[in-house]
């Protein structure tokens, strides 16, 4: 076929190839004994880890769910690429360079066009080199204001990759077609969209920009920030969905964070890219954030395999809002995801309503770890939040807060605590616990 690549460099990809480091850039493993691995499989979800890895033979199979293959099919399933796109990506890792099925007269074929993935991972790499340039550039000086203001200096913003959107129309989108790309690779990316006359233009223009990446380390969208009272665009933007960029599988950070959560045993989620940074150089190392929506289940399917959230290995989850009342909404929404977790759940609010970024900008960097290290059950922040909203003086709002609050201790998944809360929230109310633990009983399961 043409453009196929050699069979003896399929091979030589496949025995140069560490299943294991492959794999556990998305899974954390464990021994399993005999020299194999086990984990959560990321193709579906559980609560005991059924997913093993055998580096000897350098395979992979889930007894769960039945899928299976070498480190080439993982990729390909994990991370949606085609099989010569799978290959590629590991030649690239392990330096070895590809060579492709000749035709009759000798003479080498032209190297396959690349695929869709990698090509739209070029574009954003090209991108990234981009903006970065531009951050020193005149215009940029409010995007550098911005930064030194809130605490992060130039070696800071170099870590983290930010860039500047600068003015102008069209000026990325001129530079990545001369550099190759093709109109509708720009679209597909969303790094550039038609304008109403029909002409190519920036999707980010007069902003500052945080690249985001997804586990492997590879850019897959940015996030961008507005600076000037004339943008009358949102506060945040963000890349559209695309082939590569799913918000909803997406934590900014987590490219950083990943070996510290894995190791830590500890996911600590923030609600902002300076967030992110500022836990990050503050020393809490496992912070992560959501990229333009709320933290939902394939958010909490991506820790849970690098935490390793089982039934035998219980991670930790911690949560920061602001303590304002937006803040105390999105904690108990978080509330409502605490029993898709094995693991123990947290909240850290601070007490003057700061978030990590201006916590770390008033009070230094060991206020931040101090945040995180005075953390709280979730479960108590609110069933604390739930009873401060009525009267407990009057028999009606002991009832009320009962009514409201006893549901959440009836969801709790570990049994165990459950009488210990109800006998809690009876005194906290003052109330016998006959009645309490009646309202607590969670509901039958149905036949």
């Amino acid at each position: 076929m043409a453009g196929r690549i050699r069979d003896e460099d399929i091979a030589l990809v496949r025995e140069r190839t560490s299943i294991g480091d492959v794999i556990s850039e998305t899974v954390t493993l464990k021994s399993a004994g005999g020299g194999n691995l086990k984990g959560l499989c990321p193709f579906h979800d559980e609560k005991s880890p059924s997913f093993n890895v055998s580096p000897a033979r350098n395979v992979w199979y889930c007894f769960g769910c039945g899928a299976g293959g070498d480190a080439i099919k993982f990729l390909m399933d994990a991370e949606h690429l085609s099989f010569v796109e799978s290959v590629e990506r590991l030649a690239g890792r392990a330096g070895i360079q590809l060579r492709y099925v000749e035709d009759d007269r000798g003479t080498p074929r032209p190297r396959p066009q690349q695929g869709q993935r990698q090509r739209l991972v070029a574009a954003h790499a090209a991108a990234v080199e981009f903006y970065r340039a531009q951050l020193s550039t005149a215009g940029a000086r409010p995007a550098r204001e911005f930064l030194a203001q809130r605490g992060f200096d130039r070696a800071a913003a170099e870590r983290y990759g930010c860039g500047f959107a600068p003015e102008g129309w069209d000026p990325l989108t001129k530079h990545l077609r001369q550099q190759g790309f093709t109109y509708q690779e720009l679209v597909t990316a969303g790094l550039s969209r038609e304008s109403r006359s029909g002409t190519l233009i920036d999707r980010f223009r007069r902003r500052l920009l945080w690249p985001i990446r997804d586990l492997a380390g590879d850019v897959i969208g940015f996030g961008a920030r507005k600076l000037f009272d004339d943008d009358d665009g949102p506060k945040y933007l963000n890349t559209p969905e695309t082939p590569i960029y799913k918000k909803s599988h997406v934590l900014y950070g987590i490219d950083q964070a990943k070996r510290e959560i894995a190791k830590q045993g500890r996911a600590v989620i923030v609600e902002g890219y300076t967030d992110v940074m500022a836990c990050h150089l503050a020393g809490v190392t496992t912070a992560v954030a959501t990229c333009g929506t709320a933290f939902g289940a394939d958010h909490i399917g991506v820790l849970r395999r690098l935490l390793l959230d089982t039934d035998s290995v219980a991670g930790e989850i911690i949560f920061t809002f602001d303590g304002d009342a937006a803040g105390q909404k999105a904690a108990l929404r978080a509330f409502s995801d605490d029993q898709r977790f094995v693991g123990r759940t947290f909240i850290a609010v601070s007490p003057d309503n700061m978030d990590p970024c201006e916590l770390r900008l008033a009070k230094g960097d060991l206020a931040v770890r101090d945040l995180v290290a005075r953390r709280e059950p979730l479960v108590d922040f609110a069933l604390r939040h739930e009873l401060s909203r009525f009267d407990l003086d009057t028999v009606d709002g002991r009832v009320e807060a009962m009514r409201r609050a006893a549901p959440l201790v009836a969801q709790l998944k570990d049994r165990e605590k459950r009488p210990e809360y109800v006998r809690k929230l009876a005194m906290d109310l003052g109330m016998e616990i006959e009645p309490v633990q009646r309202r607590c009983s969670p509901p039958p399961r149905p036949a």
